[in-house]
């Protein structure tokens, strides 16, 4: 069965929106290196909508940049959950339209590796209540912004998880890696 894990930027305040406003001042070379550590560990993708649209917007205009991902972005293969695109071009990519819980339960079934969700906090949050997310790994990054989207807020139940590492870097973020606790 294959594992679906989320990949998180966040803010001491837990805040994932809009990483790109302050995330690049703690983005470091070790950093940098377990980013692309992560990207190459997963398979695939699954994407909402909004993130899918961020990165066929950039990721395809380039190649093997500074963090070494590019490519890896641009050949692996992408799910993308949207109830409103009605295509999706960014290479093999596969739109996941209708009943969300039941095809990304399918995709865990089917042999393979990790899938890894970036961003995607509407989708996120979507399978957390379906019980469908694997394992959390959160970049926390030492800065509090005081507003924007929280992964975990009040309108879902936030999952019992169990802390498998713990990682500092030397900008000041702090990786927490959790898996679920029921898995």
């Amino acid at each position: 069965m294959r594992k679906i894990i989320v990949n998180e930027f966040m803010t001491l305040d837990g805040v994932i929106e809009a990483p790109e406003e302050w995330q690049f001042p703690y983005l470091s070379e070790d950093v940098s290196e377990e980013i692309r550590t992560g990207v190459y560990e997963a398979e695939a993708s699954l994407l909402g909508r909004k993130t899918y649209e961020i990165f066929a917007a950039s990721w395809p205009l380039r190649t093997n940049n500074e963090f070494g991902v590019a490519d890896k972005l641009n050949s692996e293969r992408k799910f993308v959950v949207s109830s409103t695109l009605e295509e999706v071009e960014w290479n093999n990519s596969t739109l996941i339209k209708g009943n969300v819980e039941e095809e990304v339960r399918k995709l865990k079934q089917q042999p393979g590796g990790v899938i890894r969700i970036v961003g995607s906090a509407t989708l996120v949050q979507s399978l957390m209540k379906a019980d469908l997310i694997d394992e959390f790994q959160l970049m926390i990054h030492p800065v509090v912004v005081g507003h924007g989207k929280r992964l975990f807020n009040d309108a879902i139940g936030i999952p019992s998880l169990k802390l498998v590492e713990t990682k500092a870097f030397s900008t000041g973020v702090v990786l927490l890696h959790y898996q679920s606790d029921k898995k």
